[in-house]
């Protein structure tokens, strides 16, 4: 058990020890990811699978799908599953394509994550207040949302010009960024083709190119989260109350009042991820497209923790990015081989940690995978759509064993009730 010397509720902890890296070591780990990648690139010819434009792509959909997971992470962090999210990220979406039409981008990144909010006090209201089971009440937001937002939409969107019943008029974006010289001269390192040099050159210069101010914000907001829930006061009663929150009661810390800060922070996280789907393009029925489920994948992949969360964004956004950039079809084609390398990786970790039937699952798909490969030239056109989903929930699946989520997440809690 650890203690803080400020609130004394016991934290558990894992009953293995914990190995944790060094930032040398996941310097090395980044190192042979990208060494993979680019003998992968050079072997089949598929330059999509790492150039700067495939990066950038893959940027713009982690974003999302990051603020999503970060989202998840504050509430369940407090004890309150947010199955809602997909719903939060829905009237986010809203908010931004009502505003952002009238009053610019910022005022619809603003209101976005107001209507998130709104709905993240539903959720505790009906959770934490009265007491409604977690899931039910996560569902029901994603089922009353959508609809909510479609009749609204017919209402306010349908006379606007450019608007129609299911969408908003176009929505201004928000300011981009680029380092012009050091985009240059690294687009001329990466058109050498050169083995890692060239593939390090242009993943750094697809994160220097036209990036958005809301992918800044968003990594500023996880590495804050980071900092907030384990290195202050805060964070550590907020956290008290999802591993042991009749201790933290008898200790003197407002329960009710945490759990009410971290939802509705859960609520405009998700607001500010529907925001983002928005602003430089418009609002659009359906446009979230499931990526709020994908998001709690993540963070349930990253252990509950912010930068295992963005570990598993990263991810989906990678093959989505790729997927998205690829219009031959040889790119997605080759990462049947990436795909394959990495089950392997994780076959021979579960296999020492002691999971023998997931390291062979594991080992058999990535077989599968190199098959296919070999047996094809090209991958069906219905199957590139959905890979990033399949990949990104295959390889978390195989790979998230050893994980603990917070003792009382999804506990109703009463006070004085223990």
């Amino acid at each position: 058990m650890s203690v803080d010397s400020d609130l004394a509720v016991p934290l558990p902890k894992s009953s293995r020890p914990q190995r944790n890296l060094t930032p040398v070591m996941w310097l090395g780990i980044v190192a042979i990811g990208i060494a993979v990648v680019s003998l992968v690139r050079i072997l089949t010819g598929a330059n999509n699978l790492d150039s700067s434009g495939a990066i950038q792509a893959a940027i713009t959909a982690a974003t999302p799908i990051a603020l999503a997971g970060l989202s998840g992470l504050w509430s369940e962090r407090a004890g309150v599953v947010n199955i809602g999210i997909e719903g939060m990220m829905i009237l986010g979406t809203f908010g931004a394509g009502y505003a952002g039409y009238q009053w610019g981008a910022w005022a619809g990144v603003v209101f976005g994550i107001f209507c998130g909010l709104l709905g993240g006090l539903l959720l505790a209201l009906v959770t934490v207040t009265v007491g409604v089971d977690h899931i039910i009440a996560g569902v029901a937001i994603n089922i009353l949302a959508p609809g909510l937002a479609l009749y609204l939409s017919r209402l306010l969107f349908t006379d606007a010009p450019g608007g129609g019943q299911r969408q908003s008029p176009p929505v201004p974006d928000v300011g981009r960024i680029t380092l012009p010289f050091l985009s240059d001269w690294l687009g001329e390192i990466e058109d050498k083709g050169w083995f890692f040099v060239s593939d390090v050159a242009s993943i750094l210069r697809g994160m220097c190119t036209n990036l958005s101010l809301l992918t800044v914000l968003a990594v500023l907001l996880i590495v804050a989260t980071g900092f907030v829930l384990w290195r202050t006061r805060l964070g550590l009663r907020l956290r008290s109350c999802g591993e042991a929150p009749y201790a933290a009661e008898s200790l003197g810390v407002n329960v009710y009042w945490y759990k009410y800060v971290a939802v509705a922070v859960s609520g405009g996280l998700a607001g500010l991820a529907g925001s983002f789907l928005v602003v430089g393009l418009k609002f659009q029925d359906g446009q979230t497209g499931g990526r709020g489920f994908i998001g709690l994948a993540a963070m349930i992949f990253g252990n509950w923790r912010p930068g295992g969360m963005a570990l598993g964004a990263s991810l989906f956004g990678y093959t989505d990015g790729v997927q998205q950039y690829d219009a031959s079809g040889s790119a997605m084609h080759a990462f049947l081989i990436l795909v394959a390398i990495a089950l392997a990786v994780v076959a021979v970790l579960q296999y020492r940690g002691g999971h023998h039937t997931v390291a062979a699952v594991a080992a058999v798909i990535a077989i599968l995978c190199v098959w296919w490969f070999l047996a094809t030239d090209e991958l069906p056109q219905q199957l590139v759509k959905a890979a990033p989903y399949a990949i990104t929930l295959l390889v978390m699946a195989l790979a998230s064993q050893n994980l603990r989520m917070p003792k009382a997440d999804g506990m109703i809690y009463r006070k004085g009730g223990h």
